[in-house]
């Protein structure tokens, strides 16, 4: 069957507009994903570590108050 990509997480950056980036190895190559775009590609988010992904939680909570 298909091999699920290889995929490590390596930290954020932010973007010239400030906007958050994550930035992981994908099978080597480097990919940066904007928060919201994390659950479109399939186990970046499941690599963030659980510090992160509850940052994001907390994030979401915030933003679905305002």
């Amino acid at each position: 069957g298909r091999r699920s990509p290889v995929i490590r997480y390596m930290g954020t950056r932010k973007n010239e507009q400030g906007a958050e980036l994550y930035v992981f190895l994908v099978n080597g190559m480097q990919k940066e994903v904007r928060e919201h775009a994390l659950k479109q590609h399939p186990g970046c988010y499941e690599a963030l570590p659980a510090t992160v992904k509850a940052r994001i939680a907390a994030n979401r909570a915030w933003l679905s108050k305002l």
